[in-house]
C-alpha cells in the first residue's frame, strides 16, 4: 500500500526519493570542501545517515493520516491481523530507506566519493544501515503512536531526528558532545 501511494503521489516521491537526491548534490558542492576540513568522504556517511533518519517523519506522517482518515478502522474489517499490517509498514518503510540510500549513494559516487574502506566496507555497512534503518522505522512507528494528526506528527518526529543530526551526522563530534552521541542510533554510522 506504501508503495502504490510513492508511486500514485508526487510529493511522496518527492519527498522520499528526490529529496535526499536533491539534498546530496546541494551538500556536496556546498560542503565538500576540504579548505573547510570537509571532505566528500566525510560528508557522504552523513548523507545517508540523514537519508535514513528521514523516514522516521515520513512513517509519522503517513501512519497519523491512515488514522485521521480513519483506513485503520476500515483495515480492522478486513481478514489481515495487526502484525501483518505493521510487519508491511516496517518492510515497506526499510525498502523506501534502502532505496534511499541507494540514491544517495550512486550520486555521491558519480559525483567522486570513493569510501576509504573499499567495496567491503560497503557490504559490511549494509547489515549495520538495515539495523539504523529498522530503529528509524521504529522510532516513526513511536511517533505515529503518540501523535493525534499528521501536523503533530511531523513536529514530534524532529524530538529523534534534530539530536542525530547534530550529534555526529552532519557536524563533527567533539569530546564533550561523544558522551551524548554514543546513546544515539546514528553514531555508529557516522
Amino acid at each position: 500500500m506504501e508503495l502504490k501511494k510513492l508511486i500514485r503521489q508526487p510529493a511522496n516521491l518527492f519527498l522520499n526519493l528526490l529529496f535526499p537526491a536533491v539534498l546530496t548534490i546541494v551538500f556536496i558542492f556546498a560542503f565538500a570542501d576540504p579548505e573547510l576540513g570537509m571532505s566528500l568522504n566525510s560528508v557522504v556517511p552523513g548523507l545517508i545517515v540523514y537519508a535514513v533518519i528521514f523516514v522516521i517523519m515520513t512513517i509519522a506522517q503517513s501512519f497519523s493520516t491512515e488514522r485521521q482518515e480513519g483506513l485503520l478502522k476500515r483495515l480492522n474489517t478486513t481478514p489481515m491481523t495487526s502484525g501483518e499490517f505493521m510487519g508491511s509498514q516496517i518492510i515497506t518503510h526499510m525498502l523506501i530507506s534502502f532505496l534511499q540510500v541507494i540514491v544517495v549513494f550512486t550520486l555521491a559516487f558519480l559525483l567522486g566519493f570513493r569510501p576509504d574502506s573499499g567495496i567491503l566496507g560497503i557490504f559490511l555497512a549494509l547489515p549495520v544501515t538495515a539495523i539504523f534503518s529498522l530503529s528509524s522505522v521504529g522510532l516513526g512507528l513511536i511517533t505515529a503512536t503518540v501523535s493525534k494528526t499528521p501536523e503533530a506528527a511531523t513536529g514530534i518526529s524532529f524530538v529523534f531526528i534534530l539530536p542525530q543530526m547534530f550529534f555526529g551526522t552532519f557536524l563533527p563530534i567533539t569530546s564533550t558532545t561523544q558522551q551524548i552521541a554514543k546513546f544515539i542510533p546514528s553514531y555508529l554510522l557516522t
